[in-house]
Formats: C-alpha cells, sequence, structure tokens
C-alpha cells in the first residue's frame, strides 16, 4: 500500500540521510527548514486527497542531484494539462521551432571537472544560471493573452517575466531568443528593433509548477491536479491569492518593458522595483507543466520567485503542501527531505530565500 511504503521510508533510516542532505545544503549556504516535510505529525494520508494505491513512486533514491543544469525555463502557452508525448515533435508548434533553433546553436561544451571549483561538501543538483547555457523548453496550461493570432505567451524563469506577442514560429522562437533566452542577455532583456514580443514582470509572489505530463507517464497526470487543489485551498487559507490562469500583467505594471524609454540602468532599477512589488503581493499562479524529468519521483513541483530562485520538490503529496507552503513559500527556507535540486538558492549572508 501507498501510505505504508511511505511509512517505511520515514521510518527506516531516512532521518539520517535529511541529515546529510541539510548538513551539505548548510555548508552550501542554502536557507533550509528543519520542520517536517509533513503538515501534521501522523505519517498516514487520512484527512488529506491521498494518492491510490497502486501509485507507486521511488522512496528509495537520493532525489538530491536529479536536477539538470540550465540557464533558463520557459513555459509556452497552450491551455491544455496534457501533451503529446515530445511536445517538440509538434508540427508548427513553439516548442518545435525552439527546438530547431537549439539544434543549430554550438553544443555546450562538457564541464571542466576542477578540484578547487567545488567544495568536497558541495550539495549536488545545486547550480547557477551561469553554469549552464541550456534552455528547457516546457509547455503550459495557462492560455495565451497574446492579442495576435498565432502567437503565444512564455513564462522565462528565472527572470520572473512573461513574453507575449511571440509568433509560432521559427521567425517567432529567433525573436524571443535573440530578446529574452541568449545566455549573454540579462535579466533586463534585449530589445530588437522590428520585433513584436513584449515582456513584462510576472505579478505574483511566486510561480508553482507542477509536472501533469500523462501521456509521458500517468503518476505525474493523476498527481497534478490532487497537488493543485491542495495548493489552492492551502494558500487561500494563509490569504493568498491563488490563480490557475495567468493575468495580463500591464493591469499591475502598465506598458511592457519595451515601451519605457529609459536607459539599461533605469531600466534594471524599474525591473528590481517590479519584482519587489510582486514578491510582496501575496499571490501565486500554479500552472500544470509537461515532462520536468523524474516521473519516478511525482509529484514533481518547481517553485520560482522574484528574487531568482527555483526550487525543485519531488515526492510531493497534497499532505506535503501546507508545509510548502508555510516553510518555502511563505518562510524561504528549502525542505530538504523534499529536494531534488534548484537554481540559485545559495544565499550567503540570507536567512531565506526570500531576502534580497
Amino acid at each position: 500500500m501507498y501510505s505504508i511504503r511511505k511509512l517505511q521510508a520515514y521510518v527506516l533510516g531516512q532521518p539520517a540521510e535529511v541529515e546529510e542532505v541539510c548538513g551539505q545544503l548548510r555548508a552550501s549556504s542554502v536557507p533550509v527548514s528543519s520542520a517536517d516535510c509533513r503538515s501534521c505529525s501522523d505519517p498516514c494520508d487520512l484527512g488529506h486527497d491521498a494518492y491510490p494505491s497502486r501509485f507507486d513512486v521511488d522512496w528509495e533514491t537520493q532525489m538530491l542531484g536529479s536536477v539538470k543544469p540550465y540557464n533558463r525555463q520557459i513555459i509556452i502557452s497552450t491551455g491544455k494539462a496534457d501533451w503529446e508525448r515530445d511536445i517538440t515533435g509538434v508540427e508548427g508548434s513553439l516548442a518545435e521551432h525552439l527546438s530547431q533553433l537549439q539544434d543549430e546553436l554550438p553544443k555546450e561544451p562538457k564541464p571542466v571537472q576542477h578540484a578547487t571549483v567545488k567544495s568536497p561538501r558541495q550539495a549536488a543538483g545545486l547550480f547557477r544560471t551561469s553554469d549552464s547555457t541550456r534552455v528547457s523548453v516546457l509547455n503550459g496550461s495557462h492560455r495565451s493573452i497574446s492579442d495576435e493570432d498565432g502567437t503565444e505567451t512564455v513564462l522565462v524563469f528565472p527572470d520572473f517575466k512573461v513574453a507575449t506577442e511571440v509568433e509560432r514560429s521559427l521567425q517567432g522562437a529567433h525573436e524571443l531568443w535573440d530578446s529574452s533566452l541568449d545566455p549573454s542577455v540579462s535579466r533586463t532583456g534585449a530589445f530588437l528593433e522590428k520585433s513584436q514580443v513584449k515582456t513584462w514582470v510576472l505579478p505574483y509572489s511566486c510561480v508553482i509548477l507542477l509536472c501533469s505530463h500523462k501521456k509521458r507517464d500517468n503518476r505525474c497526470g493523476i498527481a497534478a491536479p490532487k497537488l493543485e487543489h491542495a495548493f489552492i485551498r492551502g494558500l487561500e487559507h494563509h490569504g493568498w491569492e491563488a490563480d490557475t490562469q495567468l493575468e495580463c500583467p500591464s493591469y499591475t505594471f502598465g506598458s511592457p518593458l519595451e515601451d519605457l524609454a529609459l536607459t539599461a540602468e533605469q531600466r534594471k532599477e524599474i525591473i528590481q522595483t517590479q519584482l519587489k512589488e510582486s514578491a510582496e503581493s501575496k499571490r501565486a499562479l500554479i500552472v500544470k507543466v509537461s515532462h520536468i524529468g523524474g516521473h519516478k519521483y511525482a509529484g514533481n513541483c518547481i517553485i520560482y520567485t522574484p528574487q531568482g530562485a527555483g526550487v525543485w520538490y519531488g515526492r510531493v503529496t497534497p499532505h506535503d503542501v501546507e508545509s510548502i507552503i508555510v516553510n518555502t513559500i511563505i518562510g524561504g527556507l528549502v525542505l530538504p527531505p523534499l529536494l531534488r535540486g534548484g537554481l540559485n538558492l545559495s544565499r550567503p549572508g540570507c536567512k531565506s530565500l526570500n531576502d534580497w
């Protein structure tokens, strides 16, 4: 039975593993919580929207380190919660065009390992945007808010921005890449002449991504709706708004960044001001996404913040959501038992991921 297997995982030596992971994370300057990742001390699933008894998850393998480095991760609007097995194989889709574009680029060299690069205690699975040039492309359940037909709305992380009017074509893929995705482009973006792409800061305190790609693995198709329901209920209980569709950011921030007649330095200051305003909003956007890897760790959940952090959690059940909300979303602390890895989690001198 599912609950028995999870109880065994907690009883048979897991605390020692968790302590080891906690030590690795603290040595890497990651703000961590020593709280139980479950919302109550009773390890049973009674009173929660539990997964079915045949929901077979890998409880034995070490999850930390199961995330591959990437420079940016983008989520393309589709209005769906499930997709073809290979989203880049769908003819005419923006995912296909972005895949073609990336195939044309020089391959990323394998990192050279030097003894001085990482401390022996550096936790696996932690990386910075500068550690890779790879762009991770996902489809999302959010609907396009673009004005033009044949265009998509794309969420860009860890920049915490949204791009609209992205044409569903190879030209549109190139415009998005050149303005927002090229590793040489900073968080402020590059503004292209004759491009219709418009970008804004996202008006949320966090964005929660839930893998729901049923055609890749049924476990994520089962987990995502239950987790979405638990996050909505839990966030609202704490006085937050929880949206499952993107609100047009112009309602909050007015004109797109491309329309601001400012210097690069002034634009950087505006973006920082807007990011801080978003962080204080007590609003969350929940988006179901395509395959992120590691279905054996379902439910899979990624949390992005305006501060630029990306926390990857695995083996998440509805029973764990309250603790994630309290400790990670509100408190800015990582829960080691659930951690698969993360982006920009090392924060020397900071007590929380929510610090600037």
